[in-house]
């Protein structure tokens, strides 16, 4: 079933950044991962006040392999840079309508 990772990333630091971007393109690839939006551009219209300075939407073939992308020994690196130099955010939602 398809599955989608939905994150709010605030850099607190941004160091990190560009080796990130460069580098975890080729990682999500490789899990069958695709970017659907990588944005700063986003507004929030209902609920309590969450800011972000990005977010992102990615989806993937199947919940195990998003979960396959995380555990990846070669993305470990990075989750920790992003972890240490963001405030960051990251649901894993499946494609699933449960109020059908």
């Amino acid at each position: 079933m398809t599955c989608y990772s939905v994150l709010a990333v605030t850099p607190t630091e941004t160091s990190w950044v560009e080796g990130y971007r460069n580098s975890v393109n080729d990682i999500v690839a490789k899990h069958g991962g695709r970017y659907l939006a990588r944005t700063v551009d986003h507004q929030q219209v209902e609920g309590i006040e969450q800011p972000a300075g990005m977010r992102i939407i990615l989806e993937w073939p199947s919940k195990e392999a998003a979960l396959s992308f995380l555990n990846d020994p070669e993305y470990a690196p990075w989750l920790s840079a992003r972890s240490k130099g963001s405030v960051s955010t990251h649901f894993i939602i499946e494609a699933q309508d449960d109020l059908a």
